[in-house]
């Protein structure tokens, strides 16, 4: 059986992540701060209080794993304050820091030891990290903050390449969840597509960008 590990569980994308491994027939480890109703509902197992912005949060859901091998983690927690350059909040910047750059870092870091030759590792980052793709501006804490976790993951992809294990960049699309103020596509097909997209990931694409349609995103 396929053993997945999600953080950020407990709605939107993640909490579809979790619910479409589950269908599928995997074990779904699905980590989070607080469970929601909607999470508590599924078939799967819930580690609660994994708050990714902290060593002990981390330690947690290793600790959780136990002596299961995590075939797939993804790494999906994330936050969004938005910000102009007229009003720059640079103790919200450094929290999006935290959780959107140093999360995914914390936790991979955490619970590599239960990876695997054959493993995966994906990052939930968003094309408005993408220099190349940058046409409006604003944001800066979150635009930053998705920039950084980008090359995150191609250290990552350098260094576990090694023990075989592939990594992956992904922008879910805009997506209507709590953090967009219910504007975009449902959670839904998102989920599809980036299920879809990790299902392709192996060691000649390890270290690419992509969008949940399909389309390679550029850095």
């Amino acid at each position: 059986m396929t053993t997945v590990v999600i953080t950020g569980t407990n709605r939107g994308i993640g909490l579809e992540l979790a619910r479409q491994y589950a269908e599928q027939g995997c074990e779904v480890i699905a980590a989070c701060r607080e469970p929601s109703a909607e999470l508590s509902a599924l078939d799967v197992d819930v580690c609660a209080g994994v708050e990714v912005a902290t060593d002990a949060g981390a330690r947690k859901l290793r600790q959780h794993i136990g002596d299961r091998t995590v075939d797939i983690l993804i790494n999906n927690a994330g936050m969004l304050r938005s910000d102009r350059y007229e009003s720059i909040d640079f103790d919200a910047m450094e929290e999006q820091f935290r959780v959107n750059t140093l999360g995914p870092l914390r936790v991979t870091l955490a619970i590599a030891d239960a990876l695997s030759e054959g493993s995966k590792v994906a990052i939930v980052s968003s094309r408005v990290g993408s220099v190349a793709d940058n046409a409006s501006g604003n944001n800066y804490g979150y635009r930053a903050s998705k920039a950084a976790v980008n090359m995150v993951g191609m250290n990552l992809r350098h260094d576990l390449a090694d023990r075989g294990i592939a990594v992956i960049l992904l922008h879910p699309g805009l997506v209507a969840t709590d953090m967009t103020g219910g504007t975009g596509i449902d959670a839904t097909d998102s989920a599809i597509g980036l299920r879809a997209r990790i299902d392709e990931l192996d060691m000649s694409s390890s270290g690419s960008f992509w969008h949940a349609n399909g389309e390679e995103l550029p850095w």
